[in-house]
């Protein structure tokens, strides 16, 4: 069993007091004023306010106290007074550097103040330096780690320990157990406040974060939705030609032999199409999506999507171009009837009860779709079960105009209402082979 001697003692101290300089004299690479972060001027303004009221406040009060109490001559009792709350200032933003201005003025007063005798006067520590002290700390907790709080504590009890026991040649009194304890307190009051405060903005990051990586999800969780739609809407066509090329050679008399075989790999080529698909979307296509196997809605299913939207207590009106319908390509189509699917969930989510207008018609090349809500009425109950949507939002809507190479413009309107208007092509662009 190893026996520890002096010499491990003494080595012991010294490593001790190498931590604790190394503590007290590294201080926060942060160099930002106190509120300095704060989106509000007269915020940042608050420390300045109050190291400008302190100091107004001690300086006369500190120069009354020594030259009263302890008979320092005017400039003295000036010089020390001054010496102990212009580090205030200095705190807002180098409050390390502050302390040790501030402890060493306080060594200075306490070794001059100890040559007079006068009972009134408290030892070592008077009244204004103890609080001036004390809001330095303040500052000093709320900036660096809780290593350097420690040690300035530390610090701050074996300077009065020292002060009170080696060489001079008064006593301490209460003042000495006052300033150890309430240092301490108010060390670890900044100590928790700012630790509360790194916590917070720490969950206000990992809110931001988590949004953003929600947006993300629900943008790829849309995607994958509009490729399995486009599954289907491709996968008809693709049939179709499949069925025409296999059944050409038997439909059609006198088909050349050239001619049915070129029928034939046309027949291959789209089965082979068809299949990848299916592959593909078995990748995509989620445990609770399987069962979507219904025919994908288009233009036709709009007045019945707005009439269950008027069963749930929105009022709303439809009104679609004369044979509009039958004009508008199938993805086309499909990403109308999603948009509006989605606009008026969120009117029944948003704005139960709002009067609403969807209008759907032909300018030319492009479709112009426009979905208005006025203002809700008041003291409405939400409906927002009353009314599925893809549960994608504007991201949603963007992701289908996108698609299709189209147009979207959504707002608030001046009364209150909302707006998502469309601007879709009528005629989709055709790939140009490479």
């Amino acid at each position: 069993m190893k026996t520890l001697t002096i010499a491990d003692g003494r080595g012991f101290a010294v490593r001790q007091l190498r931590t604790l300089r190394r503590h007290l004299t590294t201080p926060s690479e942060d160099d930002t004023p106190l509120l300095g972060n704060s989106r509000r001027a007269w915020v940042r303004r608050i420390p300045y306010v109050i190291a400008l009221i302190l100091q107004a406040s001690l300086i006369p009060t500190g120069i009354a106290n020594l030259v009263s109490f302890y008979g320092l001559v005017l400039p003295v009792a000036a010089a020390l007074t001054v010496a102990q709350t212009t580090p205030l200032f200095l705190a807002i933003t180098r409050p390390l550097a502050a302390w040790w201005i501030s402890a060493a003025t306080l060594v200075t007063t306490a070794a001059i103040t100890a040559r007079h005798h006068q009972v009134e006067g408290s030892w070592p520590w008077t009244a204004p330096m103890i609080l001036a002290y004390l809001f330095l700390l303040l500052a000093l907790g709320l900036r660096e780690s809780r290593a350097t709080v420690l040690s300035v504590w530390i610090a701050t009890f074996l300077l009065t320990v020292l002060t009170t026991t080696l060489g001079l040649p008064r006593a301490g009194d209460g003042t000495t157990v006052l300033l150890i304890a309430l240092s301490g307190a108010v060390l670890l009051l900044g100590w928790a406040i700012r630790d509360r405060a790194v916590a917070r903005r720490l969950l206000s990051e990992q809110q931001q974060i988590s949004e953003i990586e929600r947006e993300r999800r629900t943008l790829l969780e849309e995607r994958a939705r509009i490729a399995r739609e486009l599954h289907d809407v491709v996968a008809h066509h693709m049939s179709v030609i499949a069925v025409q090329a296999a059944s050409a050679p038997y439909r059609i008399e006198g088909v050349p032999a050239d001619a049915a075989e070129e029928f034939t790999t046309i027949a291959d080529a789209a089965r082979e199409s068809l299949a990848e698909m299916r592959r593909l979307l078995g990748v995509l296509r989620s445990e609770e999506s399987a069962a979507e196997k219904a025919p994908q809605p288009g233009v036709d299913r709009l007045a019945q999507l707005v009439e269950t939207v008027g069963r749930a207590g929105v009022p709303a009106e439809l009104t679609v171009d004369e044979g509009l319908a039958e004009r508008v390509p199938q993805a086309v189509g499909l990403s109308v009837y999603r948009i509006v699917q989605e606009a008026l969930a969120n009117v029944v989510r948003h704005a139960p009860g709002a009067r609403t207008w969807v209008s759907l018609s032909e300018d030319g090349p492009e479709l112009r779709l426009t979905v208005v809500n006025a203002p809700p009425p008041q003291r409405t109950e939400s409906l927002e079960a009353s009314v599925e949507g893809t549960g994608q939002g504007l991201v949603g809507m963007r992701e289908r105009v996108r698609l299709v190479d189209g147009r979207l413009d959504t707002g608030p309107l001046p009364d209150g209402g909302f707006k998502v208007a469309a601007v879709l092509p009528l005629d989709l662009p055709l790939e140009t082979p490479a």
